[in-house]
């Protein structure tokens, strides 16, 4: 290959990657994504929660489209693709998967929010608030924690898989140790506030409380025996 050929050729290459489109100026955090919003004029943004988690509080101008939903695609196509899109959801899963699959259909600037709406609150950005109820108070939570028996806290939402999952071994331990462990369920999509007091931007969350005191506290998927460890050992 002569010289021309392949300064030709490497030419070629970064001119392809020139054009693809930067995941660190894509990916945002949710300041940066505010930001980034104020600063495009004409852009296009969409909630790919469901309607309901759309009702219950959801960002200015945004436009509710479901990833989950089997019209995604269908609907996606009114979209502007000369204008750039700014995708988010509640935690961060459905609008990368959204995001991935608007830039395969030709949507040449596509912005993701890191950790959707939960991060979004928890940084105290304004919202569009839903009619439905902020939920349970701090003072109510505060109150649950004041038991004799060791409480474990989990938090969850509908849309969250690795909350799915645990919810059967949790439920199971609800009716086999009773004595050792009070376990309270809270779904983060109906008590936004205290989410963002109690600090929860992520899930599944779990906080195990003796005496009024946090002793434990997990970010992410947990297996039925890393549970059952904790609750023995805050029992011994």
């Amino acid at each position: 290959m002569s010289k021309n050929l392949i300064v030709a050729f490497f030419l070629t290459i970064l001119t392809g990657c020139g054009k693809a489109q930067n995941n660190s100026e894509s990916n945002l955090s949710a300041t940066e994504f505010s930001k980034k919003l104020d600063m495009t004029p004409d852009a296009q943004l969409v909630d790919v929660r469901t309607l309901g988690e759309f009702r219950n509080g959801h960002l200015k101008n945004a436009m509710n489209i479901d990833w989950n939903a089997d019209d995604f695609s269908e609907k996606a196509k009114a979209l502007d693709k000369d204008r750039p899109v700014f995708v988010y959801c509640m935690s961060g899963p459905r609008s990368t998967s959204a995001a991935a699959k608007l830039q395969k259909m030709g949507f040449k600037n596509v912005y993701e929010m890191q950790g959707g709406m939960m991060k979004w609150r928890n940084a105290g950005l304004p919202e569009i608030k839903g009619s439905t109820s902020k939920g349970m108070s701090l003072a109510q939570y505060n109150e649950i924690l004041k038991s004799e028996t060791p409480v474990l806290v989990d938090f969850y939402a509908e849309w969250c898989a690795p909350c799915k999952k645990m919810e059967p071994y949790l439920h199971k331990m609800v009716a086999e140790i009773p004595d050792k462990v009070k376990i309270v369920r809270i779904n983060t999509d109906e008590n936004t506030e205290l989410c963002k007091e109690l600090n929860v931007s992520a899930l599944p969350v779990l906080k195990l409380y003796k005496n009024n005191k946090l002793i434990w506290d997990n970010l992410g998927f947990a297996s039925e025996e890393q549970v059952k460890k904790q609750v023995s050992e805050i029992n011994n």
